[in-house]
């Protein structure tokens, strides 16, 4: 069925082209919040184990949101490991320790690439795109992020 929101195709193609990348960082990342969920060891363990819990979750429901907004503006969202693999930012996590710490400093910078991701994008999907919903949309996805990067960094001993 044709979608008339006032927004032309070629428009809602580079939006969710966009919005598929970023499907593939918060994918990323909800899996490197998941391993250290499950693979932190020391002192603090109960409490970080609890801590990537939470922050996972959050992930989970970004997921659901970002590609329920590529569903909305007429697309596909990309729904396989090796989709993501291809689009994604980040890397994979490579630490061969299991401490809250390393886990954490990981998880903030990708937190912070995601960040600069997100706010490189928020003027072009209104003045490029003439996409001002999604312009909004990734601002609030921004806004959590840097909450998300803030609980992790308040973590970091100094």
């Amino acid at each position: 069925m044709k979608i008339v929101t006032g927004m032309v195709e070629t428009n809602r193609q580079g939006v969710a082209k966009v919005l598929a990348k970023n499907l593939a960082d918060e994918t990323v990342l909800y899996i490197k919040t998941k391993k250290a969920h499950w693979h932190v060891e020391g002192a603090d363990f109960y409490d970080k184990h609890k801590f990537f819990e939470f922050q996972f979750k959050q992930l989970d429901e970004i997921m659901d949101s970002v590609a329920e907004r590529i569903r909305s503006i007429g697309h596909y969202a990309p729904a396989t490991l090796k989709s993501y693999l291809n689009l994604t930012h980040l890397t994979e996590s490579e630490s061969e320790r299991n401490d809250s710490q390393g886990f954490i400093k990981e998880l903030l910078a990708d937190h912070e690439r995601i960040i600069i991701d997100l706010r490189g994008h928020i003027k072009s999907f209104t003045d490029d795109f003439h996409d001002a919903g999604s312009s909004d949309f990734i601002t609030s996805l921004m806004i959590t992020h840097e909450k998300m990067a803030w609980f992790l960094r308040s973590h970091l001993t100094k």
